[in-house]
């Protein structure tokens, strides 16, 4: 069925919640991407762009070329993305260091809702689809418990650090801000951007289209092929990931980045080891909001 302005204004909505979602280090787009039904979608249409399509415009005309790309879906998830990447950067950027428990607490229930609608795609579990999900929990709360690097801001290593953080991106349970965050990328690449220091982001924008075109069509292959495998491996990325966005923590390091204090090191803890903690019963209710979320939209789109 056609898509209708309407549809592809829904789409771009759903953009700007991918691009909120990999502003902060500890929540992955792709996730966002699989519990909004875009998420096959966007893997195959990634994977339409080729070498080949260059040929199909000088034969057939742009319109043609348009159509195979699924033009119109890419451009309006991209907007999306795009706007909501230089709106919400600084904003998100604030509530991280001024509001983390609140924030934290939102993103906590949404992905521990996901867990529920990413698992449930799986048609049949077995043995090995059962060990391949704690396997890829256990590779994504390792990847939580690395420390991060300092700040490096050459251009070959920030060409690397978009096409990693891309691949991560675009995998439900992996952030992509976390892995710019422990390879040393975050702070340089959110100040490019507040700055509009178009070298660098322009940058970080090449090495991503190449992390994104190359990774898709390994997750295309991996979807065709062992549908319940990968399903099982992503659902196990989400679990894994809880670990980094449990909304209280015990800081035990910090370092200085820039002249800046950054905790680098942390202690997940439980809440009622805050006394008095005025932020207990906003957080629980704002964690509640970000799970329940997650099944109205499910729900308003299966009725749709």
């Amino acid at each position: 069925m056609a898509r209708k302005l309407v549809d592809y204004t829904i789409v771009t909505l759903k953009g700007m919640a991918m691009g909120a979602a990999d502003v902060v280090p500890g929540v992955s787009g792709g996730t966002i991407a699989f519990i909004s039904g875009i998420y096959e979608e966007l893997i195959t249409s990634i994977n339409n762009i080729k070498p080949s399509l260059i040929t199909v415009w000088r034969k057939e005309g742009f319109g043609t070329l348009w159509k195979q790309l699924n033009g119109n879906f890419l451009a309006a998830l991209f907007l999306g993305i795009f706007i909501s990447v230089l709106s919400l950067a600084k904003f998100l950027s604030w509530l991280l260091e001024n509001e983390p428990v609140l924030l934290w607490s939102f993103f906590f229930g949404l992905v521990l809702a996901s867990i529920f609608l990413v698992g449930k795609e799986i048609k049949k579990w077995t043995i090995a689809t059962l060990l391949i999900g704690i396997i890829g929990a256990g590779i994504a709360y390792f990847i939580t418990t690395l420390p991060p690097s300092e700040n490096v801001d050459s251009l070959p290593y920030l060409f690397l650090s978009g096409a990693l953080a891309v691949c991560a991106m675009i995998l439900p349970g992996i952030s992509g801000a976390f892995i710019l965050v422990l390879l040393g990328s975050y702070k340089t690449i959110l100040d490019a951007v507040h700055e509009r220091d178009f070298l660098l982001v322009g940058t970080v924008a090449v090495g991503a289209i190449f992390g994104l075109l190359s990774f898709a069509k390994l997750l295309k292959w991996m979807f065709k092929n062992y549908h319940n495998a990968t399903l099982a491996l992503l659902t196990g990325f989400i679990i894994g990931s809880l670990n980094k966005i449990w909304p209280w923590k015990k800081v035990l390091e910090t370092r200085v980045f820039d002249g800046k204090s950054i905790d680098v090191d942390f202690q997940n803890v439980l809440p009622n080891q805050f006394d008095g903690d005025p932020q207990l019963f906003a957080s629980i209710g704002l964690a509640i909001a970000g799970f329940s979320l997650i099944f109205i939209l499910e729900r308003l789109a299966s009725k749709k």
